[in-house]
């Protein structure tokens, strides 16, 4: 049955949207037709989107059909490169700028996603919301785009970090460290404490990726 669309969101954001939120994982094929009928939209801004999206190598092609595309290990590697360190400016301005309210939020989005732990697709939207509201604390608009660009990305990422086993409690221990950090104004400690968070996520998905290839 199609799917009503929000006046607030064009064809690209739909699509980007259903990427980010796994929907379409990265290998899937994209027909202008079934996305127009998904998404209750004409084929032509569909068209446009696809094309807008293969542009920004989120979409990839595959003879002469669209797939939603995947990284290499390198690829994954550089991203995760310039994602530690921009996240870590991040949580350092955060420690600067954050409001009292901001950090309120993000204190009780740690303590609310504990109760995810035993479910890693939604551990991942809130780890997503998390990141993006640390982002917002930081106060710089244009550390805001560079990390929309990146964590937009870590879409094409087949799975999530937070699947391996184990890997919840320590992310949130992880995500406590963080706040604390930024509560006590210590930006030393902030960029600290993500730039190891972000480091850790990464070995645990370079040992998934080897564990699912091996089998």
């Amino acid at each position: 049955m199609p799917q009503a669309k929000s006046p607030q969101k064009d064809a690209y954001t739909l699509i980007l949207e259903a990427i980010d939120m796994g929907e379409f994982k990265p290998g899937d094929r994209l027909v202008e037709s079934d996305l127009a009928d998904r998404f209750g939209v004409s084929r032509t801004p569909i068209r446009e989107a696809l094309q807008r999206l293969e542009t920004q190598s989120l979409l990839a092609r595959d003879g002469r059909s669209l797939i939603v595309a995947s990284l290499d290990h390198n690829q994954m590697a550089e991203l995760y490169v310039v994602r530690t360190e921009l996240e870590g400016l991040a949580a350092r301005l955060a420690a600067r700028h954050a409001t009292e309210e901001e950090i309120q939020v993000l204190r009780e989005m740690v303590d609310e996603d504990r109760a995810l732990m035993n479910d890693p697709s939604a551990l991942a939207r809130a780890n997503r919301r998390f990141h993006k509201m640390i982002h917002l604390a930081s106060h710089n608009r244009y550390l805001v785009q560079q990390l929309d660009l990146v964590h937009r990305s870590m879409a094409l990422m087949a799975t999530t970090s937070l699947a391996a086993q184990g890997r919840g409690e320590i992310a949130m221990a992880e995500h406590q460290a963080i706040v604390d950090a930024i509560a006590r104004r210590d930006e030393d400690a902030a960029y600290k404490a993500l730039r190891d968070h972000i480091s850790v996520a990464f070995v645990t998905r370079l040992k998934l990726d080897n564990t699912s290839e091996a089998r």
